[in-house]
């Protein structure tokens, strides 16, 4: 939607002026309705997503209310984490910047708690916060209520969830009970509903809907991959595309610790966040992060929580999570603030099942695609120098090295050995040598690929030869220790090559990665099993279904068995 620009929205010249200083154009629809409403006085329940700028939705009426002569607690805004009540207080200073005397603190567990007093005895007129530590400081009697004017609950459901419901009962009802309270939340949870009921006053109500659970602007895809060829595959991405910043989630702080260590084993800036780290250690961590020291930060769910940060580039799936709700979250991290991004996950054997339940849960198709070759990112690399040294010559960035130039000329060396013997320098220092995974060896199968197929563009599909296995095939022409078995589903039944996949795994309990070729006609497909598993196979799918439908499956005997 088209919003008007900050100007019209009511507030004071100082706080245009910080919004024209960081370069905000427009405001985004969250910020748009809720600004007004705010200034005018009224509590609000804002409904939006994580991402959608409802920080500044909030912290631009709260500097509003702010008198900096004087020196108490004039604003209180509740966040779930340390890490949200950082952020959050990093983009009150930003927006508050041309507001001479603004003192904006936040106050948080894990923290050396005398910090957070002498910050609070300083003349706190902001505090932001988590609710366990606020409550501390409420019942030490360094924090002073009695004169808030507006209480802010940053992602109320995420708190009640993390069951800070009797310590946001105690804050709130400690405030007077004239103040305003904006409510923001991404979801209207019955806890939301019965906070609003006690302290709030007839909020309006401002929601953003949520047309995807996904963000349009990133690029899902995932890659077949081996546990012991995922560090192989995801240094092949990383230097396909080498991004600004990343993240790596993993299930375990055990496969976090390892990732991170090989990355940096092969030249990669890579950091780790986990449970076991300490929160000093966190905090130096993230802000190497923010400033681009660390590149790669690999880390697990909970370690990530309240990570907010617009610049990440790709997000990896390295563990694939169990719930699929966590898969939205972790890729959300990505392709912000309308910015593209990307999310990559590794899959395998069995897991292709859990990943449909992630595209059924988000409506939304993953692609697969197919792992770099070890020739395809030395050939990247080759062209990542080239154009770094096109662009030197270009700016002239090398005068400083002329006299070392001339000598190697006067020594007779010609330019062309030189530039050559720099290049391979370049190279040599920049690089890392790649590792034949077994993912290298096999032939490319189109097993989990047929839901996007046309996905790919059209010369990449013909460079890749005849595929005979897409015509009728007699029933020995198979793999050695493998049985073609025929299905009586095709594609004219919307049945894709994963679903098959997920299916025997499922109902037959097959060992993973054990499938072969997996190749759909029209009205029937065909599948390649180990010879041991026919048997079970067969028995096992005899009362599945596949799309809602019953199917039959036997050993295939050529083209006669297709009725």
């Amino acid at each position: 939607m088209d919003t008007p620009p900050f100007s019209e929205l009511g507030l004071p010249d100082y706080l245009l002026a910080a919004i024209e200083t960081l370069g905000y154009e427009r405001p985004s629809p969250i910020q748009a309705m809720s600004i007004p409403a705010a200034l005018l006085g009224k509590d609000i329940l804002g409904l939006s997503a994580t991402g959608s700028g409802k920080t500044a939705a909030f912290a631009l009426p709260a500097l509003s209310k702010i008198d900096v002569k004087q020196g108490h607690p004039q604003v209180l805004i509740l966040c779930p984490t340390r890490e949200l009540a950082v952020q959050v207080c990093e983009e009150v200073h930003r927006l508050g910047a041309k507001m001479a005397g603004l003192n904006a603190t936040p106050v948080y567990g894990g923290a050396p708690i005398d910090r957070q007093l002498r910050a609070l005895r300083s003349g706190a007129q902001l505090v932001v916060g988590t609710p366990g530590r606020l409550l501390d400081h409420l019942r030490r009697g360094s924090f002073d209520p009695s004169r808030v004017k507006m209480a802010v609950l940053d992602e109320a459901d995420r708190m009640l969830d993390m069951g800070f419901k009797d310590e946001m009962d105690e804050l709130l009802a400690a405030l007077p009970a004239d103040r305003q309270t904006l409510f923001f939340s991404a979801t209207m949870s019955p806890g939301v509903s019965r906070l609003i009921q006690k302290f709030g006053k007839s909020p309006e109500l401002i929601e953003i809907k949520q047309k995807s659970l996904t963000v349009s602007t990133v690029e899902q895809s995932y890659f077949e991959v081996r546990q012991r060829s995922k560090v192989e595959v995801l240094s092949r991405i990383l230097d396909m595309n080498p991004p600004r910043l990343g993240i790596i989630f993993c299930n375990t702080k055990r496969s976090v610790d390892e990732c991170t260590e090989d990355l940096v084993n092969r030249g990669y800036a890579a950091d780790r966040l986990h449970g076991d780290i300490t929160q000093q250690m966190r905090e130096r961590v993230l802000k190497r992060f923010r400033d681009g020291a660390v590149e790669i930060l690999v880390a697990t769910d909970v370690a990530a929580r309240g990570l907010d940060i617009d610049e990440i580039d790709i997000v990896f799936n390295y563990d694939l999570p169990t719930d699929p709700e966590d898969y939205v979250h972790r890729i959300g991290r990505t392709g912000r603030a309308g910015r593209s991004g990307r999310a990559v996950s590794f899959v395998y054997g069995r897991e292709i099942y859990r990943l449909q339940s992630i595209e059924r849960y988000t409506r939304h198709v993953i692609k697969r695609e197919r792992i770099p070759s070890v020739e395809q990112v030395e050939g990247r690399r080759a062209d990542l120098i080239f154009d770094e040294l096109k662009e030197r010559l270009e700016t002239g960035k090398f005068e400083a090295y002329q006299d070392n130039i001339d000598r190697l000329l006067e020594q007779g060396h010609t330019p062309t050995d030189i530039a050559g013997a720099l290049v391979t320098m370049i190279r040599e220092s920049s690089g890392r040598e790649g590792s034949v995974i077994d993912e290298d060896r096999e032939p490319e199968r189109p097993a989990r690929r047929e839901n996007n197929r046309d996905a790919r563009p059209p010369r990449e599909r013909e460079d890749r030869g005849p595929r005979p296995e897409r015509g009728p095939r007699l029933a020995g022409e198979t793999e050695g220790g493998m049985t073609r078995l025929f299905l009586s589903l095709g594609k004219t039944h919307g049945v894709m090559a994963k679903e098959i996949v997920g299916m025997m795994y499922r109902e037959a309990g097959l060992p993973d990665g054990c499938l072969g070729r997996i190749t759909l006609f029209p009205k029937h497909s065909l599948v390649d099993v180990p010879e041991q598993f026919v048997d079970q196979v067969i028995g096992k799918t005899k009362n599945a279904r596949l799309r809602g439908r019953p199917f039959r499956m036997d050993v295939d005997r050529g083209p006669n068995d297709k009725g």
